[in-house]
């Protein structure tokens, strides 16, 4: 069962991870890390220039000319421009980076979540999978740019500070930059806890996406049974927790924060107390404590950076493991590596021996069944509430793949060519239609991306559906809203028809395809059904029985398997479960199948 993967990603791994993305631009990389290297210019080189001037003004007073400031004032000014330039690079460039670097993971994570299974969907809230493509890849961008830009001038201010002070004392300096080890122990270890808030965080962002998506969506459900206060609780509820998750992760980095201040202050005291001991006994003049002092302060405010960054950082670890999160959910359903297209020959469908439960629940649905639909055929399936009907043409395009058993397309494993060749071999008209927030005409054209006007026109006018089509404002051009909400449930159903109308399959699966119609339009529609079914291979779920007694074969399917088969006529004469479901219903006046049978 495709489930998302919940487990937990040490930092090296996320990084190593990470690291192909990134290093796909190297080129932009390496040349912002060249520009963030020259921004550390002015840090490092401003000290040298207080040292020269502080010592020159007490030893050497002669030589503290005129000419000798500026000098240092224009060498600092080159510095500056250059320092602009990097930034500017860094700034711009750098950002589009990580704008590349997000587009392409999340290109990667639509596409893995487009080949997983609907059992995958059937355990996984839209809301969560939605904040994962879109927030936690955001923070991705900034994390791309600033982690290698942040830690780099780090560990260049850092070195180059420790080289240049060690030419004035090795001892002070190594006195001083011996906090620096317990500093990053102690950060690494209070970040952990920064860590794991923030996935909370992103995990409960999600968690409230979902319950707000699932309670605007039903927003007519709601209303119509006066729930609003009872959505508005569980609202609050999710909020609440979400209110909380963000307090444990604010004292995180305070913790955090505070933690790196202390070691400001002790890295200060130490170089007050160690660097005035040494200037006391004549160990470094005024000149070298002062850049002591000033290469501290660079170091420090440094630090400080990266503890400011900290926040960005964990954030954009966590976005990357909740992207992994996703990459790392296995596939249920894809081709063998040796896939073939799928044929189609005469349209031939041969269950041998298939058994199937659903992965979740291990529900079994269907036990050793065997069927075979000649080409053709139309062949309609009868019978109770879960005994299997809509489960069986799920197995059919691989929307499922069987426990046991095999499914022949033609004397094809359906496991044994690929899904574009299987899928696009099937028209499907489901009982729950969908319809894409867009056009009328991009919505039929769905079937058939590459259709003209004329051949949308036409499969309308098949399903009986530009009537109604040309009523509409603005026609076939008409917005139909999110999920086809400002159309009637006919209508939407009637352009689902028309999809597969212009899709032109070998092979339909109708599933309660009239369900959602009204009396005119069915009738409207049951011949164009009629005429597209001539010559394929049918497979019709009914709802009302009036539907499919022309039908080649009715298969009523119950718990036990396939209970009854023959046509309309056949099964009235054997007088057993269809001769009293379908005289059950005439003497009722209602040609719908009682609720067992649905």
């Amino acid at each position: 069962m495709s489930k998302t993967v919940d487990k937990r990603y040490s930092t090296g791994e996320l990084l190593k991870r990470f690291s192909p993305y990134l290093f796909k631009y190297k080129k932009f990389l390496y040349f912002d890390l060249f520009c963030a290297a020259l921004t550390t210019l002015c840090d490092i080189v401003l000290p040298r220039i207080m040292s020269t001037l502080t010592n020159t003004a007490m030893y050497h007073q002669a030589d503290l000319t005129v000419g000798l400031i500026l000098k240092l004032a224009l060498i600092y000014s080159v510095l500056r421009v250059i320092d602009a330039a990097a930034y500017y690079f860094m700034s711009s460039q750098g950002h589009i980076m990580g704008v590349y670097i997000e587009t392409d993971m999340r290109t990667d994570a639509f596409g893995h979540l487009e080949r997983l299974s609907d059992s995958y969907y059937a355990n996984t809230k839209i809301g969560q999978l939605m904040g994962r493509i879109t927030s936690d890849l955001f923070d991705v961008t900034e994390f791309a740019h600033h982690c290698p830009e942040e830690f780099f001038i780090a560990g260049v201010k850092i070195l180059v500070s420790f080289i240049i002070l060690c030419q004035s004392s090795v001892l002070l300096t190594v006195i001083i930059f011996s906090c620096v080890p317990f500093m990053i122990y102690f950060s690494i270890k209070l970040n952990r806890r920064f860590r794991s808030a923030s996935k909370k965080q992103r995990v409960q962002i999600g968690e409230l996406n979902a319950q707000v998506e699932d309670s605007l969506l039903g927003e007519k459900v709601v209303k119509a049974f006066t729930a609003e206060q009872m959505e508005m609780a569980k609202f609050q509820a999710g909020n609440e927790k979400f209110k909380e998750i963000k307090k444990e992760r604010y004292y995180a980095m305070a913790n955090y924060s505070m933690s790196t201040r202390l070691f400001d202050g002790l890295m200060y005291i130490t170089t007050i107390v160690a660097g005035g001991l040494f200037l006391v006994y004549g160990k470094i003049t005024a000149g070298d404590l002062v850049a002591y002092i000033l290469y501290v302060t660079t170091m420090i405010a440094t630090i400080r950076r990266i503890v400011e960054f900290a926040e960005q950082f964990q954030q954009g670890i966590t976005g990357i493991e909740r992207f992994l999160e996703i990459m790392d959910t296995p596939v249920d359903i894809e081709d063998a590596p040796d896939a073939k297209d799928l044929e189609v020959t005469g349209g031939n469908i041969v269950f041998d021996h298939v058994t199937f439960e659903y992965p979740d629940d291990h529900n079994r649905v269907l036990h050793n069944l065997c069927l075979d639909i000649k080409p053709g055929e139309n062949l309609a399936l009868v019978g109770e509430s879960g005994g299997g009907k809509t489960t069986l043409s799920s197995l059919i395009p691989r929307f499922y793949d069987t426990t046991d058993g095999n499914i022949f397309i033609d004397g094809q494993n359906v496991k044994d060519v690929t899904l574009q060749s299987l899928r696009s071999s099937i028209g499907i008209v489901q009982q729950d239609v969908y319809l894409f927030s867009g056009t009328v005409m991009e919505n039929i054209a769905y079937g058939k991306p590459n259709a003209t006007k004329e051949e949308i026109v036409h499969a309308a006018k098949l399903a009986g559906a530009d009537t109604f089509i040309n009523e509409l404002k603005d026609g076939y051009d008409s917005y139909v809203g999110e999920r086809g909400v400002k159309l009637s449930g006919g209508q939407k159903q009637r352009i689902s028809i028309a999809r597969v109308f212009l899709k032109n399959p070998p092979i339909l699966l109708l599933d309660e395809a009239t369900s959602a119609l009204d009396n005119e339009s069915e009738l409207l529609i049951e011949k164009s059904l009629a005429d597209l079914s001539k010559g394929r291979t049918t497979l019709t779920i009914a709802h009302r029985l009036t539907t499919i007694k022309d039908a080649d074969r009715i298969i009523v399917l119950g718990k036990n398997g396939i209970e009854e088969e023959g046509n309309h006529e056949s099964l009235l004469e054997k007088k057993g479960i269809y001769y009293r479901l379908w005289h059950g219903l005439t003497e009722g006046g209602n040609n719908e199948i009682t609720e067992s049978f649905i």
